[in-house]
């Protein structure tokens, strides 16, 4: 075979490539020549992938419930890859930020129009059977879905809305103690921690508090007021945070209000299959209000905030029964 000059100047890069790290490039080559060609399959463990669903019953609807939940799970990840870019980026623009943002959007559309495998993907006399034997696991423990929250806004939206004023100039820790989640893991009769939310804290609240320490001048909201007081123009991201905003705090926790309807409404037996959270209070938008960015939405807009939702909801599985 003719060394093309192309090859001789890649040949060429390759060994000063190599001489700068103090490498030998011959090495790399033998290397090279002995390697085996890289497969799909061997690139993303495809094996391994497929050996991760392990159902605790024989009921075959739980495999749809675990891959589900993986699947959310790696879209999670992809979310908090494109907001460490965000965050640790140097020398942020508007618009790189907004792109990276388009991501994360990309992947709670995926999400919640996704979210119909949940809703009406399983039998739901199977569903209540197995999920009862995974107590008190809940979707409520998805520490990764936090750290998103963490990384898109102010922590003192993420404190209950019952003390977000009270606490607005409080010590990062002292907000910690009022996060919002808490209130949806307790028991309706004592008012004490469920076990899924003792086990969820003492898991991941050294991780979310160093985190929530690491973006307190870094996380979206206070980027995007960074960037609009340079003067950049912030009217694209403007729009791309607002549609977060609703996926995360609208939409997202929607997809879940209809399937927690879907499967538990009826028999409040059933109640206990979310791993003990209370879902009826924590999951519709209007009662929370959880909202990332309330400088970009009107007074009108953050009052009408997630109602209409539920109730049409409600209706049409009502009238699909």
């Amino acid at each position: 075979m003719e060394l093309t000059p192309q090859i001789k100047e890649k040949l060429t890069l390759l060994q000063e490539k190599y001489e700068a790290m103090g490498q030998d490039m011959v090495s790399y080559l033998d290397g090279l020549l002995y390697a085996d060609f890289l497969t799909y399959w061997d690139y993303i463990h495809l094996d391994t992938l497929l050996s991760l669903q392990s159902p605790k019953t024989p009921f075959p609807d739980e495999e749809i419930f675990i891959m589900y939940h993986q699947i959310t799970e790696l879209y999670f990840k992809l979310s908090l890859h494109e907001c460490k870019q965000i965050a640790t980026n140097e020398n942020l623009t508007a618009n790189f930020f907004t792109e990276r943002v388009k991501r994360i959007n990309a992947y709670f559309n995926a999400l919640t129009t996704s979210f119909e495998v949940m809703v009406n993907g399983m039998e739901k006399e199977q569903f209540l059977k197995f999920r009862m034997s995974l107590l008190p696991a809940s979707g409520f423990q998805s520490g990764q879905y936090r750290m998103i929250e963490i990384s898109a806004t102010d922590f003192s939206q993420l404190v209950d809305k019952s003390k977000r004023n009270e606490l607005a100039n409080a010590s990062i820790e002292e907000k910690f103690e009022y996060i919002y989640w808490k209130f949806g893991a307790t028991e309706l009769a004592s008012g004490k921690q469920t076990l899924t939310l003792k086990q969820f804290i003492n898991k991941y609240a050294t991780q979310f508090l160093a985190l929530a320490k690491e973006r307190e001048h870094s996380n979206f909201a206070s980027l995007y007021k960074q960037l609009e007081a340079k003067g950049e123009d912030v009217e694209e991201l403007a729009e791309e945070l607002r549609k977060l905003d609703l996926y995360v705090n609208v939409e997202w926790p929607l997809s879940h209000y209809k399937s927690a309807v879907r499967y538990l409404e009826k028999d409040p037996v059933d109640i206990a299959a979310t791993g003990g959270t209370n879902w009826q209070k924590y999951l519709p938008p209007r009662f929370q209000k959880r909202i990332f960015y309330p400088f970009l939405w009107t007074e009108e807009q953050m009052e009408e905030w997630g109602k209409g939702w539920v109730l049409s909801v409600l209706q049409t599985l009502k009238n699909k029964q």
